[in-house]
């Protein structure tokens, strides 16, 4: 090997960050060509995972080293989002004993790569391209073995779940997580809850804060927030609730 492709294998293994994916199109724009790096995979330097990215050998690829390669490289809003959210900002843990399933979120008509989707993670990756929210409102930056990724903030992690409820994810269990949430900040909550556009996320957010008795809510200018009109059956043969004009649960009027 020449000195000059010696030093670009270095240079490329130092500043990979330890279990980060790196995406074989943004390798290729920056100087790394398919016969380059197909000599690297020969010489055990680097791992394909399928056909689309690579991780560094001797790393385990993880799903938020996935999303960095997403996120950084393939300038896509694909996040965190969720219940996988609330976990990775610690407000979560005390429901979740094992990562069985990883809740990604994109924005309208983003489409996560096969090499993702085929990979084995270890576990299930449930992936949802909306636009009930828009695409940067309520992110934050959380730092996982050396790299930096965008994840969604509590408030809108919640109001995600709220979005999956109750077909894909429990409304019962949406309020224990909301019930951990006792220093949203109101203004980023106005915010939200202004820009979103599912009137039952809304209703519901605002129903599980007032049932949680939130000081924050009270710094929350309902009148300034579209709940549209008329009653929203959540679930069938649940409990109507006036306030909010939605049919929940009854095991959740019972909590």
């Amino acid at each position: 090997m020449s000195l000059e492709k010696e030093h670009k294998i270095n240079y490329l293994l130092r500043g990979w960050p330890q279990n980060a994916v790196y995406l074989t199109s943004w390798l290729v724009a920056n100087g790394y060509s398919h016969q380059l790096l197909s000599r690297y995979k020969k010489s055990n330097w680097i791992t394909p995972l399928n056909n689309g990215a690579f991780v560094k050998s001797g790393d385990t690829a993880t799903i938020e080293g996935a999303v960095f390669a997403l996120q950084s490289q393939g300038k896509l809003g694909v996040h965190p989002g969720g219940k996988s959210a609330l976990n990775l900002l610690g407000k979560a843990h005390y429901l979740e004993f094992s990562r069985q399933q990883f809740t990604l979120f994109g924005n309208e008509h983003e489409r996560i790569p096969s090499w993702l989707k085929n990979y084995n993670w270890g576990m299930e990756i449930n992936y949802y391209s909306t636009s009930f929210l828009p695409a940067d409102f309520g992110l934050t930056e959380i730092e996982v073995n050396g790299f930096s990724i965008k994840v969604s903030g509590a408030a809108r992690a919640i109001m995600e779940c709220l979005y999956l409820a109750p077909k894909k994810q429990d409304l019962k269990e949406c309020y224990e997580l909301m019930e951990g949430l006792n220093n949203l900040r109101p203004n980023q909550v106005q915010q939200l809850l202004e820009a979103c556009t599912s009137i039952k996320v809304k209703r519901l957010f605002l129903y599980l804060a007032n049932k949680c008795r939130h000081p924050w809510l009270e710094f929350v200018k309902v009148e300034n927030i579209d709940m549209g009109k008329g009653k929203r059956q959540i679930v069938v043969d649940g409990v109507y609730d006036p306030e909010y004009k939605i049919t929940i649960p009854k095991n959740l009027v019972d909590e």
